[in-house]
């Protein structure tokens, strides 16, 4: 990918290229308003227009037209000088009609008039490359355009204004801090004195690797926010996991019968509630089976269950318990697990000690609910929040890592320090805390962009959309 120093001029739709009411036309670089100049006619019946004569951050009214002078479209222009722009470039946006073709007519005729079609996140690498954000506030641009939920979008805002680069920051300098006086020390033993300094550096590496470490603990809750909670529905046939299924969604997605078995593969769909998002797998019943097809079904529905981070274990209330809902709720020990006493709008065949004991193995607890009647949902959906997200992660303040890459060089941040640690323990000299205190601070900086990887980068930014 080109860069700014390359000294081109880009541009792009930076709007959906769909039908809509306006769209929006992005140029961006040294010769922008040139760029403009050449195909921005003032009014409606005015000449081509010198925007560079702007004051900046002003919008002007007129046409586009090509390089024939033929019009184009109506449009608004905003012209805004460095460095008050996204990219901190000289910036020209053009607000033209929102139509497809009329879009990009209006693209076409700023690329005749000497603009280079922008790559994926070229704004976006811009803006980083000149300063205007770090590569995690850059991630976030990527991240708020993906929300899927509001608890997502909402982290993401939070990422953009600086809250993972304040963390990391502070880190790398406490860690720089401690570099800089091993270093000064060996430079100048005559004056100064490692006297006490394993205490001084034992304090301060656990301290920082803690800090590290929460932000870690973070990572799990940051990938549920980002991706959703892959939330399974497990129990024996017809215990109604396809109504419940139905239910959440609010539509009959899920072939629901009388016939035990009508479910025998998996089924995922995904949902919004109360601001996050669920994916849920709709699974076969589990039960003993000597039906080929079926057998396969009930694999991958406990296959499933052992990889989701909730278990919804639907038991018939209707019915008796049989030896498969205590099979499953077996299976289901020790794991995140809600369960649904269903069917409650019918009489209840299950006793209050069955019912304990489900509930007792179940971290969740259990909920009785009706998924023909609605009769629970809601309390289930609050348990399902209050069990992954608490308020501290709704706080405005709360730091969470929801990209993989900054998880993976926080743990290579940690790993560093405890070799720290190790040489201290080892009573080994102090120029060999410096090797390891230093690739710490490095690992954190690769999350700022700070200790750049120009593959990393290009990887990035790549994900973008045109446009941005």
């Amino acid at each position: 990918m080109r860069t700014v120093t390359d000294n081109d001029t880009i541009a792009a739709i930076a709007t959906a290229l769909s039908p809509s009411g306006i769209s929006i036309v992005r140029i961006s670089g040294p010769e922008a308003f040139s760029v403009a100049s050449r195909v921005f006619a003032e009014g409606t019946k005015g000449g081509l227009a010198n925007v560079a004569s702007y004051e900046s951050h002003t919008a002007h009214y007129g046409r586009i037209q090509d390089g024939d002078g033929r019009p184009v479209d109506e449009v608004i222009l905003l012209m805004m000088r460095a460095p008050r722009t996204y990219t901190r470039e000289d910036t020209v946006e053009i607000d033209c009609h929102g139509g497809v073709l009329v879009t990009k007519r209006v693209l076409e005729a700023v690329l005749a008039a000497g603009a280079r079609l922008a790559e994926p996140g070229e704004f976006t690498r811009r803006a980083y490359l000149s300063g205007r954000m770090d590569l995690s506030q850059a991630e976030a641009v990527a991240g708020i355009i993906g929300a899927k939920n509001e608890l997502s979008l909402r982290n993401s805002v939070r990422q953009l204004r600086g809250r993972v680069r304040e963390e990391i920051t502070e880190i790398r300098a406490q860690l720089l801090r401690e570099i800089a006086q091993i270093e000064a020390t060996l430079d100048d033993p005559e004056h100064l004195s490692f006297d006490g300094f394993d205490e001084i550096i034992t304090t301060q590496t656990a301290t920082q690797k803690a800090r590290i470490r929460r932000l870690i603990d973070t990572a799990d809750d940051g990938r549920r926010i980002t991706e959703g909670i892959r939330t399974v529905i497990v129990g024996r046939p017809n215990a109604g996991k396809s109504s419940l299924l139905n239910a959440l969604l609010g539509e009959d997605r899920a072939i629901v019968t009388e016939v035990a078995g009508t479910t025998r593969d998996t089924l995922t769909e995904e949902i919004r509630m109360r601001g996050i998002t669920l994916l849920l797998v709709d699974t076969a019943g589990i039960r003993s089976t000597d039906d080929a097809v079926e057998k396969i079904g009930v694999e991958r529905a406990r296959k499933a269950a052992a990889e989701a981070d909730l278990i919804l274990f639907v038991v018939d209330s209707s019915a008796p318990v049989t030896e498969d809902d205590r099979a499953i709720a077996a299976e289901c020990a020790g794991k995140p697990c809600i369960v649904l006493l269903n069917k409650t709008d019918l009489p209840a065949a299950v006793t209050a000690a069955e019912t304990e004991a489900f509930s007792a193995q179940a971290s969740g607890g259990m909920i009785e609910i009706s998924a023909k009647t609605g009769e629970g949902l809601r309390e289930l959906e609050e348990r399902i929040t209050g069990l992954f997200f608490e308020e501290r992660i709704k706080a405005d303040d709360e730091c969470v890592i929801t990209s993989e890459r900054h998880r993976q060089a926080l743990l290579s941040a940690e790993e560093s320090l405890s070799k720290v640690q190790e040489s201290i323990e080892l009573c080994m000299s102090e120029d060999f805390y410096t090797i390891d205190l230093t690739a710490a601070y490095e690992a954190l900086g690769t999350i700022l962009g700070e200790e750049p990887d120009e593959d990393v980068i290009n990887a990035i930014f790549a994900e973008f959309c045109l446009g941005k």
